[in-house]
């Protein structure tokens, strides 16, 4: 996304957050359902500001997160609820991965605005939910595909079981994540390396991540093999590197002696207590980290276009079988609202997919940051990649 691909994209992201010694903002997971994930947000426990009556004219604040992250932003873009068709019936939502308590919160939010409107969901893992619509088939009862990764939604899709959306819901997004109008990204997360700033500076992180192995520093470092995200970053490198590469990649690791944990919130955590000196994380770990730790010595560094540097999406999808084409669309819609995409920001520290809302604190935009040219479909693909992690003996 940026000519700049030698320049790393680092931020002084925590420093704001320590010392106004911000707390209880709501994490959101990043796993496939096929591993360990991390712990949901699930907007219960971050209060919101402003009292709403359930009406359309209700305030940003109803939508917005609290603590200091959420204070002091400047107005925001996009196409506000308002704006849009009202939503009216019923439909089936299978919402997939960590994020459930989180999406749950916001449905509700827009049963509250809609008195007519009313969604039944339908929790699970995201491959579990793919696996579920893909058995179930023409039959399915699902009308919106709901997914923290983008994996899950192109494997659907390739069964020709989503509906094309239509360009005024898709054309507020990035081209890359709405591939085919098959599904459309609806908040994205971007792999990082986070690292304790009193063991590291920035310029000892690598700004190529295939360069890690070999930096000095992997033996200090630490990683959640079996977490989904990571998995989904080892098949970029896979498809982007090669398998030959990807495997020399991962041996070189182990030998150097890297430390597994059971997700990427554990090894954030290892990180900010001097267990490791890095690790391979999404970025909003850190952030989560700070949160309830102000004074962790902890920061990120983004690598530059390279796996290590991928940005994945969850995502929605109507589904094909649906009869509310209509209404499923609309939701989508709503989901991509100036107010959801805040919702996103502010409550799950995830990027929006609307150029009008930016992302929280300094964090780069998404636009600055230097991602691969990757078709993020191809994360479906994940089956040679645990093949390949099990041969060398990380899984």
């Amino acid at each position: 996304m940026t000519d700049e691909p030698t320049s790393k994209r680092r931020r002084r992201l925590l420093g704001t957050l320590a010392s106004a010694g911000l707390v209880g903002i709501a994490g959101c997971g990043g796993g496939d359902g096929t591993a360990t994930e991390g712990t949901p947000g699930d907007g219960t426990n971050t209060p919101t500001q402003g009292g709403g009556d359930g009406s359309l004219g209700a305030e940003l604040g109803e939508f917005r997160g609290s603590g200091v992250l959420a204070q002091g932003r400047d107005e925001i873009g996009g196409t506000r609820i308002e704006e849009l068709p009202d939503l009216e019936g019923e439909l089936t939502i299978y919402l997939g991965g960590g994020e459930g308590g989180l999406y749950r919160d916001l449905i509700n939010k827009l049963e509250n605005i809609y008195p007519d409107f009313s969604a039944t969901p339908r929790v699970s893992g995201t491959a579990d939910a793919a696996n579920t619509i893909i058995t179930e088939g023409s039959a399915t009862p699902a009308d919106v595909f709901w997914s923290v990764d983008a994996g899950s939604l192109a494997a659907v899709a390739a069964e020709d079981l989503t509906s094309e959306l239509p360009s005024e819901v898709t054309d507020p997004v990035p081209d890359e994540f709405h591939p085919n109008g098959e599904w459309v990204g609806t908040a994205g997360r971007a792999r990082a390396i986070p690292y304790n700033t009193e063991a590291l500076d920035e310029s000892d992180i690598p700004d190529d991540v295939m360069d890690l192995p070999d930096s000095g520093i992997a033996g200090n470092m630490g990683w959640g093999p079996t977490y989904g995200a990571f998995q989904a970053f080892i098949t970029a490198m896979r498809i982007i590197e090669g398998e030959d590469a990807t495997r020399q990649w991962l041996q070189g690791m182990v030998d150097a002696g890297i430390t597994e944990y059971a997700n990427e919130f554990f090894v954030a955590n290892a990180v900010a207590d001097g267990e490791i000196q890095a690790g391979f994380a999404n970025h909003y770990y850190a952030l989560r980290v700070q949160a309830a730790r102000p004074n962790a010595p902890i920061d990120l560094a983004f690598t530059s276009g390279d796996a290590g540097a991928l940005i994945n999406v969850a995502g929605a999808a109507v589904l094909g079988p649906s009869p509310q084409q209509e209404l499923a669309r609309t939701f989508v819609r709503h989901l991509l609202s100036a107010e959801a995409q805040e919702y996103f920001a502010t409550r799950a520290y995830a990027y929006p997919m609307i150029p009008g809302v930016p992302p929280v604190g300094d964090l780069p935009r998404i636009d600055e940051l230097n991602p691969p040219e990757f078709d993020l479909a191809k994360l479906s693909n994940i089956g040679p990649t645990v093949e390949l992690m099990r041969e060398v003996g990380v899984l």
